[in-house]
């Protein structure tokens, strides 16, 4: 069972890469990747601690592009992630973080929503690598009693639209594929039926986007199955996994969404390729 989509608290995620192992060989995987957002810091802990229970980890990281004010997520496998440029890359992406974070703390507060956001900052800064994201500012709304859950912060605050929600500013997903091809990564165009950009998908093939995510916990079958085939008529391949951040959800459970062995292959080929 192949999973290439994979959170700890190094970013969004609620486990640690102890945890989250446990729970992947719990789940029967084989292939795993850990691919928090704008951070490889979870990478060599998570393994070190999957080899000695017989789990490859392909080494990957979910980087945050914008595309018109909005949001863009590529998945980078086989990425080099001690590459000098490329983690210097993913310390500026974290640092847009930070200040957006920061902003939406400030208008939280204005809001009569008032959180630590120096205290979150601090817990990210102690371990070295570590990103703020948003769920981090939602649990903290919660544990104020502000809010009811998670979904709860999101639906009424921090979502697309609502009254904290800072609009994301960054590079373009042609920058971040160019960066990521530097670092010897494929990179796969995350969760297409989520980001709803499908008018980026040719120009990025055409740019040397390497796969579509067709396989994902929020794509129904008949999504999974179009992404696939826009895949096979760009000439791309297709990765996959059930984006788990731990916190429960039964929509991103480990093991229910997985990549078929071949299409894994597939993406091996492509990375073989690109080392060469």
């Amino acid at each position: 069972m192949i999973d290439l989509h994979l959170h700890t608290n190094a970013s969004d995620g609620r486990l640690t890469p102890l945890q989250l192992v446990d729970r992947a060989a719990q789940a029967g995987l084989t292939v795993m990747a850990v691919t928090d957002h704008d951070t490889v810091s979870a990478v060599d802990d998570t393994t070190t601690l999957a080899g000695a229970r017989g789990i490859r980890v392909v080494p990957g990281v979910e980087i945050t592009a914008v595309d018109d004010g909005r949001d863009v997520h590529l998945l980078a496998y086989f990425v080099d992630h001690r590459d000098e440029a490329f983690v210097t890359f993913l310390g500026r992406q974290r640092s847009r973080r930070e200040a957006r974070a920061r902003e939406i703390a400030r208008r939280l507060a204005s809001l009569g929503l008032p959180i630590d956001m120096d205290a979150l900052i601090e817990r990210a800064r102690a371990t070295p690598g570590t990103a703020i994201a948003r769920p981090w500012l939602a649990r903290e709304l919660v544990r104020a009693g502000y809010v009811a859950s998670v979904q709860d912060a999101f639906e009424r605050y921090l979502g697309q639209g609502q009254p904290a929600f800072v609009p994301r500013t960054g590079l373009s997903p042609f920058d971040v594929l160019d960066l990521a091809h530097r670092a010897g990564a494929i990179v796969s165009f995350a969760h297409p039926g989520v980001t709803k950009k499908d008018q980026l998908l040719e120009p990025l093939a055409e740019a040397g986007l390497d796969a579509i995510e067709a396989h994902h916990s929020d794509h129904t079958p008949e999504m999974r199955d179009h992404f696939r085939g826009v895949a096979a008529s760009l000439g791309l391949a297709t990765s996959g996994g059930s984006d788990f951040h731990g916190y429960g959800e039964t929509r991103a459970t480990l093991g229910s969404v997985c990549l078929p062995a071949d299409e894994f292959a597939s993406l091996e080929a492509r990375a073989a390729a690109r080392a060469v």
